[in-house]
């Protein structure tokens, strides 16, 4: 079962949270951070991306990077723009976005859930991005940015959670500039906080990382690299538990997450056409964008114009996790036999587009030239996330795509 425990958060007053929060840092590059950051002296982002900061052209993975997001940290916190709360708490952390709100409990998450399966994640990390991570957490001495987990939903954690929120004033309550609202709740009463911890010992057997992998790696084997080299390790240091944002799968919602490529594989659009009909019912829908209905129907975007693609019965296997997936029918039956794109993760020849950028961006990126064909693929459903997670299996690469990201900075987890 899970451990998830209450923690001294170390968070902004409630007049400074609109300025410190910030998008987690892999959502940008060094150079929009340095323009998001633009003017805003107490954005985390001098923390998360402290390159900005730095002379142009730095390593982003040099110790002066590290050394300068410690620095930063530190002034953070002699300014008074984070403060340390003085018992350990539990909190809410809400987004609503299209007039959809979900509501997630904050948490340190355990090191040894993590280890030990408890945890269970849906996609491969590269070893060099754990790295980064890691360097940063230990630079810090703490999680700065929170990870994003899922939980079967309980329907007592849910009763907490409305009555916190029903009957409590908001900590802190903004719209980012992405019109992303943010809601926050610190739960103060001792005995709501027990309640909570045991809810989760007792009815959550198994959590899910969301997003945030290499976030939830690096925090855990730092974890775990603290409790080897402490010769009077106990278990209970803060070392032992990470940030995450605990949210009920019931109420989150993955969106699209689509692909463009370069070029068709020197064929004309004709043979690229008549290879796709082999596979797929494949029915022109003029230059209006066309959506994907259901699983298993993609839309393509060609010479401007869209296509409905519906795979045919027996190109997929719908009782295996993977095979199901629509990302694994657009691998094996178009990528790589047809246009012969073996290697999705490393490929040139192939670029991921967010479905938080619509449809109307895969058609802008093949009219400007830069790319010859889109295909716009049904989201997957948490049911599928789970599935995978639970059975061991690994998600092909850019499958899933979360949206609202959490904003970090809202509170932070010190490792001491």
């Amino acid at each position: 079962m899970a451990i998830v425990k209450p923690f001294r958060g170390l968070r902004p007053p409630a007049a400074l949270a609109s300025e410190i929060a910030s998008l987690p840092y892999d959502v940008m590059n060094s150079e929009e951070a340095a323009v998001m950051a633009k003017g805003k002296e107490k954005s985390l982002l001098h923390i998360t991306r402290s390159e900005i900061d730095l002379p142009e052209g730095t390593d982003v993975h040099s110790e002066e990077v590290y050394t300068k997001a410690f620095e930063s940290f530190i002034a953070w916190q002699k300014n008074g723009w984070l403060v340390q709360d003085p018992e350990p708490y539990f909190y809410i952390y809400a987004q609503t976005m299209d007039k959809r709100t979900q509501y997630g409990i904050v948490g340190a998450a355990a090191v040894e859930d993590y280890l030990n399966g408890v945890i269970k994640k849906h996609e491969l990390t590269r070893p060099d991005k754990e790295e980064d991570r890691m360097v940063h957490v230990r630079a810090n001495n703490a999680n700065i940015e929170p990870v994003f987990f899922a939980y079967p939903a309980v329907k007592d954690l849910d009763k907490i959670v409305r009555n916190v929120v029903g009957k409590q004033k908001t900590e802190y309550n903004f719209v980012a500039e992405d019109g992303i609202g943010h809601h926050f709740w610190v739960i103060r009463d001792r005995a709501t906080n027990i309640r909570i911890e045991k809810l989760f010992a007792e009815k959550v057997p198994y959590t899910y990382v969301a997003d945030g992998h290499h976030r939830t790696a690096a925090a855990a084997l730092v974890g775990k690299e603290r409790s080897e080299k402490n010769p009077a390790h106990r278990g209970d240091e803060e070392y032992n538990f990470f940030l995450a944002v605990h949210f009920p799968d019931d109420q989150l919602k993955i969106i699209d997450y689509n692909r463009v490529v370069r070029d068709i594989n020197g064929l004309t659009p004709e043979e690229f056409l008549l290879k796709l009909s082999a596979s797929f019912d494949v029915r022109e829908k003029g230059e209006k964008i066309y959506k994907p209905r259901k699983l298993h129907n993609f839309s393509m975007y060609l010479e401007g114009k869209w296509y409905s693609l519906t795979a045919k019965k027996g190109t997929y296997n719908d009782d295996d996790p993977i095979g199901v997936l629509d990302v694994t029918v657009l691998a094996d039956m178009v990528l790589k036999p047809i246009l012969d794109i073996q290697d999705l993760r490393r490929s040139k020849r192939i670029d991921f587009v967010g479905g938080i950028r619509g449809l109307a961006e895969l058609k802008r990126r093949v009219d400007s030239g830069e790319m010859k064909a889109a295909f716009a693929l049904y989201p997957v459903s948490m049911k599928q996330l789970i599935s995978i997670a639970d059975t061991g299996n690994i998600m092909p690469p850019k499958t899933t795509w979360f949206e609202p990201k959490l904003r970090s900075g809202l509170v932070i987890h010190k490792l001491d």
